[in-house]
């Protein structure tokens, strides 16, 4: 391949070496949500206490709000859980690493960064304007 033609796809050794950071990234994101899952558990296990009056409803009302927070944070992991895998099944069908609007190679560096992203910068610069 010269230099003025353009490389369309990754190579399988660069495709390997995405496949293991995405990889990486998958275990610690599940690990993660675990970690959430167990917390939101713990905080539907402990409404057993018998504390009266208003500091009751404050806790209830504190209790509530983290519970929500934690539900959320639980649902943005599991997309983001989900957005790796599907980067994996790219990496597998031979399309990853190629930006969905431009046709053109996403750069290394910004796949390293965003492993899961299917958009070259200029293209999500495109996008946000």
């Amino acid at each position: 391949m010269n230099n003025a033609e353009e490389k369309m796809r990754y190579s399988e050794d660069e495709l390997r070496e995405f496949e293991g950071i995405i990889s990486q990234k998958l275990d610690l994101a599940r690990n993660e949500l675990n970690y959430i899952k167990d917390q939101l558990s713990k905080r539907n296990d402990s409404g057993t206490d018998n504390t009266t009056g208003s500091s009751k409803l404050l806790e209830d009302g504190a209790d509530s709000m983290e519970r929500e927070s934690l539900s959320q944070l639980a649902a943005r992991q599991q997309k983001f859980i989900q957005q790796l895998e599907n980067a994996m099944i790219r990496i597998k069908n031979g399309t990853y690493g190629v930006c969905v609007d431009t046709g053109r190679l996403i750069p290394k560096e910004r796949l390293r960064a965003v492993p899961h992203t299917l958009h070259s910068i200029e293209a999500k610069l495109r996008k946000s304007n």
